[in-house]
């Protein structure tokens, strides 16, 4: 069943408080005004898809689960994104773990071959930096790959080479 309400015996519906579409955000009884935030599908268990495995490609967010990959700038310098402390930088292709990347599935987040932590964007969201860190799954640490660009999910902002310069060690 598709876009439907769930109402209780007094005509409150099932609503997700202040309509923000955030992991953990807490669901109320309110009255019925017809938001996509009242809207519920039903799935029942046997008709729910299996979640992509390792090697399968996850298409909500453009990634093969657990597959590593690297990131190459189409900058003439074809740098791979690299991470030096928790910072995002270009840099010349080294081999090193630090420019191996993986989709992981059960969190939703792209995490370094290094330490098995997540992108982010500093500040929960409120930067326009973007760090590795603890993974906690929140919308400054969802990102999709979408017509060769990696866009939050959430806010639509894009990994970008700082100033569109291209050379050795130049900020994500």
């Amino acid at each position: 069943m598709k876009g439907n309400f769930l109402t209780n015996e007094h005509g409150k519906v099932l609503d997700i408080e202040g309509g923000k579409d955030w992991e953990g955000q807490q669901c109320i009884a309110w009255n019925k005004h017809g938001g996509l935030n009242q809207q519920f599908d039903i799935v029942y268990e046997d008709e729910w898809p299996d979640e992509p495995k390792k090697n399968e490609l996850n298409e909500k967010f453009g990634m093969v689960v657990d597959r590593s990959f690297y990131i190459v700038s189409q900058l003439p310098g074809r740098r791979y994104l690299d991470m030096v402390g928790n910072d995002f930088v270009i840099k010349t292709r080294n081999g090193r773990t630090s420019q191996q990347w993986y989709f992981h599935q059960p969190s939703l987040t792209i995490r370094s071959r290094t330490n098995n932590q997540s992108w982010d964007i500093v500040s929960n969201g409120g930067s326009n930096n973007i760090r590795i860190t603890s993974t906690n799954s929140k919308w400054w640490q969802l990102f999709k790959y979408e017509a060769e660009h990696f866009v939050n999910m959430w806010n639509k902002k894009a990994l970008d080479v700082s100033g569109g310069k291209d050379v050795e060690g130049q900020k994500v």
